[in-house]
């Protein structure tokens, strides 16, 4: 979805994580080396953050402030949470972990 659409302004902003099940235990040059390794990311992949509770990166603080979800409690319930941010900085969307890339990408045109 990255490299089909980054000519068109597009950016994924990776934040990998280990609050969930320790799936991110390693340094920030493993996680790196794993991610394109293993799935071919291009896209910028920033430093181990927390998602939630009072150590939250404040990105995170602000994207669960502006798309809540539908639970209970706004916090990430695990990896792979999306959140699709249009031009003017509006937090529009949040994706749940089971959507795929290929779901997001069929609501971009609106966007790009």
């Amino acid at each position: 979805m990255y490299e089909d659409n980054k000519d068109a302004g597009f950016v994924v902003l990776g934040f990998p994580c280990n609050q969930f099940g320790a799936q991110e235990p390693g340094s920030d040059e493993q996680i790196l080396e794993f991610a394109r390794a293993n799935y071919e990311v291009s896209f910028p992949l920033f430093s181990k953050v927390e998602v939630n509770g009072d150590a939250a990166a404040p990105v995170y603080d602000w994207l669960k402030s502006e798309q809540p979800g539908d639970g209970d409690s706004p916090d990430i319930a695990w990896n792979f949470t999306k959140f699709l941010v249009d031009r003017e900085g509006d937090v529009v969307k949040r994706y749940e972990p089971m959507t795929t890339p290929e779901e997001i990408a069929a609501e971009l045109t609106q966007y790009l």
